[in-house]
């Protein structure tokens, strides 16, 4: 649906009026810092807004500092509908949140505008489902201005056009999308859990093959690492240092560019004809990988940012690229360096300051001891890791497909609710 064909298509008892006539709106200023001269608020954020569907005291905003005049002109009220004012993308532009409950000195904050409806007009509820609507909010979208962040002028906020059926009407519209948002959000929930449950079993998978065989009677031993435990009597452990070798070779500027991801591992990177894409200018400066050599983030390590190069390559000069010397597969090495166990080991030879920029030096990286099991084992234990998790695998995207199919089907339905494309029959 255009932005113009649901105007064309509303029943004849509904008007079309700009926004700025059937709600009072403001655009807040009110930033996150504390000022010793100013009156303790709670502040409801842009994270707020654009992560929630409805503001509840179950939000959990965080404190700041107003003037009495600004607690007066942006304090928010339940059935108030507060949307983004500026995003990085104009897709993100008027993603609306309505507000159901509040407390004493709640404010709407920075790049957010505060949408009041008139009672007599528009009901708060079906206001917020009108920006839910895509067609009507690509009127935002399109009004965005800007090249690195996008900002909608208040101007053009009150300018959009809403669709405003009879108040009795707009009442069941809302009633009926609660009922069948209700209904498919569960649908949702459930599909996210069987997706949580298969990501949970190709773990457990994964772990119980490279770290006690394939083989469920097998004698086990101790083998003296904390986080490794019990490995099957006839494996070895070494350190790192013994079964790999850093390497740092660089100069081959065509060779197609790879990165690492926590999900995939390694992967030929895919440029985005969207966007600018930030790469270095000179790639002799980036470091060349080989077919079959394992490459990790030190950055990420820790999250599980690490494995085998699919080809040759380039990596960022960030990267640590380590070659295969001896006794290990590389594809068993890239199983067993992505398991929780072998990550929180990685955190806990990390280094830095801030949490989240710990990283992990080869030095550190070289000391850490793996199971070795014999090499036929390795390859029985990558054969059935790829066979089981391919099925696994199937199940998960057959999950994810139905999931984002009934996220369609919500996005239409709210659409064709609030433009009258489909009726909606009102309580007599």
């Amino acid at each position: 649906m255009s932005i113009v064909a649901w105007t064309d298509q509303m029943p004849n008892n509904w008007e079309v009026r700009p926004l700025r006539s059937v709600v009072e709106y403001v655009v807040s200023n009110v930033d996150k810092k504390l000022y010793v001269d100013e009156i303790p608020v709670r502040l409801c954020n842009y994270t707020d807004v654009y992560n929630n569907e409805f503001i509840t005291m179950a939000v959990n905003f965080m404190q700041a500092t107003a003037s009495e005049a600004e607690i007066t002109k942006f304090g928010v009220t339940v059935n108030d509908v507060i949307i983004t004012k500026d995003s990085e993308s104009p897709d993100d532009i008027g993603v609306p949140a309505l507000v159901r409950e509040t407390a004493c000195k709640l404010v709407c904050g920075y790049h957010l505008a505060l949408l009041r409806p008139l009672e007599q007009k528009i009901d708060g509820s079906f206001l917020f489902r009108c920006l839910q609507a895509k067609p009507i909010r690509l009127q935002l979208e399109l009004a965005a201005n800007g090249i690195t962040r996008f900002g909608i002028p208040k101007t053009d906020i009150g300018a959009m056009r809403l669709p405003i059926p009879p108040l009795v009407q707009q009442h069941a519209i809302v009633n009926y999308l609660d009922r069948e948002m209700s209904r498919l959000d569960a649908l949702v929930a459930a599909k996210e859990r069987v997706l949580k449950l298969l990501a949970e079993k190709r773990r457990a998978l994964i772990t119980r093959a490279v770290v006690r065989g394939l083989d469920p009677c097998v004698p086990l031993r101790d083998s003296g690492i904390p986080w490794l435990g019990e490995i099957p009597e006839k494996w070895k452990t070494e350190r790192v240092a013994w079964l790999f070798f850093e390497r740092d070779q660089r100069g081959e500027p065509d060779l197609p560019l790879l990165e690492v991801s926590i999900k995939a591992g390694v992967v030929v990177r895919e440029f985005s004809e969207e966007r600018i894409e930030s790469t270095a200018a000179d790639f002799n400066t980036y470091k060349i990988v080989r077919q079959g050599e394992v490459v990790f983030n030190k950055m990420r390590m820790w999250q599980g940012a690490v494995g085998v190069a699919p080809q040759d390559g380039l990596v960022s000069p960030d990267y640590v690229v380590v070659a295969p010397n001896r006794d290990m597969l590389p594809n068993y090495a890239g199983l067993l360096f992505r398991i929780d166990r072998f990550s929180a080991e990685c955190a806990r030879r990390s280094h830095g300051i801030v949490w989240d920029r710990m990283r992990l030096y080869w030095g550190s990286f070289r000391d850490i001891d793996v199971p070795v099991p014999p090499a036929e084992a390795q390859r029985e234990i990558v054969e059935y890791v790829i066979m089981a998790t391919a099925k696994l695998d199937e199940l998960t995207m057959a999950t994810e497909s139905t999931i984002e199919l009934l996220k369609e089907r919500r996005t239409a339905l709210i659409s064709a609710a609030v433009t009258g494309l489909i009726g909606v029959e009102s309580a007599a």
